[in-house]
Parts: structure tokens; sequence; C-alpha cells
């Protein structure tokens, strides 16, 4: 009941409604109370911790840790409003070395949820174990010493139904505490992370002795290999980590991890200042993907501008922009050294592109290549592509004449009397697209199954992605199954975009999948998938083309329309009329 002394509009909130106005600004979803029980556990200086999560969080979130825990005096206290261990004055408030510090965490979890403690110090002889119901702390009694701290949180939001309403589904919101999970271990590799939903255990990580070692644990090996190694440093600050080099680049923007001082979090002049280093290495429509740590003077940093702590702000924000910004641009350039002369960077080993190889030749091997760029390459001498070296063949037409190659990625031909230049790999993706999606609006597409199964290792959270659209994935001619805890088996894919590599494409749909959440429709999700598909069937830049194949493919691509944009946004061609020839070389009005 609101209290007032009769005199007035201004009353006095009762302290339960106090309690779930803060519950509302830092208890979201089920993630932001991992999040919450994590920080206090890793402040703790736990070795191990362990979240067991049930119905998504809703009915079960127990976080236990060997931590130092507390003592019988300090258990009961910590449920009060703004109590907390880590700050003495105010002073302390712009010098943060802790995860958390505002002490609003317990209580407002309190607010909402059934909330059991069982703790104890490592020298403690006995524990504390409490109950706190309804937002009051409740029975408070001895218990065993166990090592550190156990939380439990019951019933989330069992007094909050609207709150409860707005909630997705049971795997969305595990997929969300998922990541918090997997945020916390990479930002602290020395730590062993163990996560089980409904008794199943959904990954383990074990101690790691660096970045590297825990990002291959939560992301595979084939992140690492795609990436470069940042490494830069200027006073007050440095960055390391590692970025996704172009040409592995896509469209989907996972992993996008930034930590500040070991903390997830959102900075708008970080993002911007990754993507301008990224800037004329990327092709259109790809984004960024990487694991970045920047460690700043705690002095130079606030951290309490955001109730949840997820947003910073950075006292010389251009210094910190202009640092980022430089390191990841000179690891894309293959440089040694970062502009502010500190610390070295680690050369790529990524293979060059076509591209690259062209502008790095000595002017008289130009000259040599130039002579030679339009003749047929030996395959011997191809650079490695991942599609199959079959003939592109159709029924030929004399609308086209086939005049060359350029780069091995460029196809030259008269186009009745144009003059036209075409991308083959963006083309191809396109021609290959618009036949899928015509199948999938027909009659669907028809499964064509691998003679041998093809293993895929995922993480946990990737393989329980599947599971929720396994059933969406069948409709598109995908044949999945687990095999094992973290491997599925892929049996059957698309009939249709030509020879791909199950493994490689699988590992581009989960980029899809993630998406899928936020597509406006059906067909939005389908030409997602569809576009992946046609982009792994298309034939790559860097492979040569025989004057029939290119014929054909030119072909093909006109029978689709001539649309001049691959389905990912990317240029397919550029034409010159005969009128424009004329003009350019002076003939016109002759």
């Amino acid at each position: 009941m609101l209290k007032t002394d009769g005199s007035g509009k201004i009353c006095i909130l009762p302290e339960e409604v106090i309690g779930r106005i803060a519950a509302g600004e830092v208890v979201e979803r089920p993630a932001a109370v991992v999040k919450e029980l994590l920080e206090n556990s890793l402040d703790a200086g736990s070795r191990s911790i362990t979240i067991e999560v049930k119905d998504g969080g809703l009915a079960l979130i127990r976080v236990s840790d060997d931590g130092e825990g507390m003592s019988q005096g300090d258990a009961p206290r910590a449920f009060h409003r703004h109590a907390t261990s880590k700050l003495r004055s105010d002073l302390d408030l712009w010098s943060i070395r802790t995860m958390g510090f505002r002490g609003e965490a317990l209580p407002s979890i309190a607010a909402v949820a059934h909330v059991r403690l069982m703790t104890a110090t490592r020298s403690a002889e006995v524990g504390t174990e409490l109950e706190v119901v309804r937002g009051a702390i409740g029975r408070i009694a001895e218990s065993p010493p166990i090592t550190g701290t156990r939380i439990e949180v019951a019933e989330l939001f069992h007094n909050q139904p609207a709150r409860k309403k707005f909630l997705k589904s049971t795997l969305t919101e595990f997929l969300h505490i998922s990541r918090v999970v997997q945020q916390a271990s990479l930002a602290w590799p020395s730590i062993q992370f163990r996560l089980t939903h409904d008794t199943e255990e959904i990954f383990n990580y074990p101690s790691a002795l660096s970045d590297d070692d825990r990002i291959v644990q939560v992301y595979r090996r084939t992140f690492l290999d795609q990436c470069l190694r940042v490494e830069a440093s200027c006073p007050g600050a440095s960055i390391r980590g590692y970025i996704v080099d172009a040409v592995h680049a896509k469209p989907a923007r996972i992993p996008q991890e930034l930590f500040v001082n070991r903390r997830p979090v959102r900075n708008a002049a970080v993002s911007h200042a990754v993507g301008e280093g990224y800037r004329s290495f990327l092709a259109k429509g790809n984004q960024p993907r990487f694991v970045l740590f920047l460690e700043i003077d705690p002095d130079r940093l606030d951290v309490n501008v955001h109730p949840t702590k997820r947003e910073v702000r950075f006292s010389d924000n251009e210094l910190i922009h202009q640092l980022i910004r430089r390191a990841v641009r000179q690891a894309l350039s293959g440089g040694k050294t970062d502009e502010f002369g500190k610390t070295p960077f680690v050369e790529s080993s990524v293979r060059p592109t076509p591209g690259s190889i062209m502008t790095s030749l000595s002017t008289s091997e130009s000259v040599e290549a130039e002579s030679a760029i339009l003749q047929p390459i030996p395959e011997t001498q191809l650079p490695l592509v991942s599609e199959a070296a079959e003939s592109y063949v159709r029924v030929l037409s004399a609308e086209v004449t086939a005049l060359g190659q350029i780069n091995r990625t460029f196809l030259i031909a008269q186009v009745g009397g144009d003059l036209t230049v075409i991308d083959q790999h963006t083309a191809h993706e396109r021609v290959l697209f618009e036949r899928l999606y015509r199948a999938w609006k027909t009659h669907g597409l028809q499964s064509q199954p691998l003679l041998i199964p093809d293993p895929v290792e995922l993480s946990p959270p990737q393989v329980a992605l599947l599971q929720r659209y396994q059933h969406n994935l069948e409709e598109l001619g995908m044949e999945i199954e687990p095999f094992g805890s973290s491997t599925v088996l892929i049996r059957a894919i698309p009939v249709g975009p030509g020879k791909i590599d199950p493994s490689t494409f699988l590992q581009d749909l989960l980029d899809d999948l993630t998406q899928w959440d936020s597509a406006s429709s059906l067909e939005a999700r389908v030409r997602s998938v569809l576009a992946s598909l046609a982009c792994h069937g298309a034939v790559r830049a860097g492979r040569s083309m025989k004057p029939e194949e290119i014929k054909t493919l030119v072909e093909d691509w006109r029978a689709e329309g001539e649309i001049t944009t691959c389905p990912h946004g990317r240029r397919t061609s550029f034409r010159l009329g005969i009128t424009d020839l004329e003009k350019m070389f002076g003939r016109a009005g002759w």
C-alpha cells in the first residue's frame, strides 16, 4: 500500500514495490540472473564454477563455486539493498576493479524469485544456510561447511506474470544463458566453467592456459585458424585478441565479442573503430568478426552507466578509438608493428587471394603476368580452391561470345553487341539461388544422401540451435542427426546447388539460424539459407574456366534475368554498350 501524509500527490513506495522496480532494471530474463551470480563468483576468487539450469532458468538456476564464501554475519547482509563488499567510499566508483559493485543483484533477484543460499568461508568449521521469500530473509541456520557458495534461484518471476509472459521459448532463454556463461569463460580462461540444462551437461570447459586455448574450446579450432592476431598498446591501454581475416568474413556477426577489463560490454566507439579498421578489406554485406580484450586503466573507465553494467564509457574516447582502428587495420595489412610503435603483430599465415598476389608482383613480373592473363592456365598452377573441377557445361548459345578470363575471377564476353565483365562467383551464385528458390516455391527441395555421412563437431549451443530448427531444415533438404554430445552427422544435403563441402556449409548455416528469430517471415528465413547454399555451390574466384564454360555460365545468368547483384548484395556484372565504346574511342558522330 502506498504511503502519503494525505496532503499531496507525492507518496512513498513500499519496499516490496521498490524491490520489484529495481529487479526490473537488473533482472530482465533468466540469463541476467546467471550473469549477476557469475560475477559474484568471479569476484570471490573462484577457480571452478558450475551452473545448473532447469526449464530455461525459470524453474531453477543453481550456481556453485569454490570461492572465499561468506561468514554467518555477511550472508544475510548481502541481501540488503546497496550492500556490497566492493566499495568503501564514493571515490571507489571512479576506479572499479571488480565485476560487481552496485549491491543490487541479490536483493533484486530475491524480489522476483525464491532464493536459497549455502556458504562458508574456507577456514570455517560450520557453514550458513538461509532462505529469502518475497524479498524478506526467512530461515537462517547452520549447515555443513561446503567450499565456497551455492545459491539457488527457483520459480523466477512467479510474482510477475506480465514479465514471465514476454519471455521467449525455453530453448531461446537457455541459449541466452549459454551465451552469458561462454562470455564469462572467454574472459576468464584460467577458471573451469560447467553448464548443465535439465540435468544434461551442455559443456565443461576445463581451466585453460591462454586465451587461444579457451577460444578453441568455445569456438573450435576452425574459427581460430581463420583469424589474425591483434596486439597493440598505448599509454594507459592495450588491446589483444583475434579478428577474422577478410577472406573468411561473412554476413553474420557471430562472434563479435568485446571484453573491457574482462567485462563483456557494448561500446559504440569500439564497434565503430573495428569497422573502420576493416574498411576497404570487407566485401559488401560482410561483417567484422572478432574476440577482443581491451585492458584500460580503471581510472579512465566508467562502468557505472548502465544498471546491468553492459555499457562502459571512456575518459578518452578518441585515444581508444584510434588504438583499436589502427591495430585492426595493421593486422589485416600483415604489418609487424602497430602505429604506436609498441607491440609487434603476428604476421598472417592466411593464403593470399589472387588479387593480393597480383598486387605484390614486381614491375617485371607484372608485365609477364599481363601477357599471360587471358591464356589458359594449367591445372597444376591453379590456387587452392574448394569447389569441384567438373566442367561447367549446358546447351551453348550463339548470342554469347566468350572472350576470356581476367585473374581467374572475371569473365569477359560479348553479349549481343555489348562488352560484359562478369564476376564468375557472384553471377553463378545468383543463378543457383534463383533455381533453388523456384524449386522451394513449387515442390520443395529434395534431399541428396551423402555416400559417407559427414561428422561435424559443434559447440553445445550450436547443437541446441540445430535441434530447434531440425524440422525446418528437413523441409529444405538437410538431414542432420546427433552423434554424441557435441557432434552431428550430415546425412543428406539439398539437391541442386552442385558440389558443396557439407561441414563448411553447416557452419555458415548456423550463422543464418541465429538470425531467424529476427526474420520478418518464413520466406526471409528460407532465402538466407538458399543464399548460403548458392554461395557454397558456385564456382570460386581463382578457378580457371574454359571458353565453353564461360559461354554457358553467361547464358545461364542471362536466362535468370541478368540480375546485377548476388543474393548477398554483391555486384555480378559491368557492361559497356557499343555506343559507350564508340564515345570512349572518339568514334561517335563520325
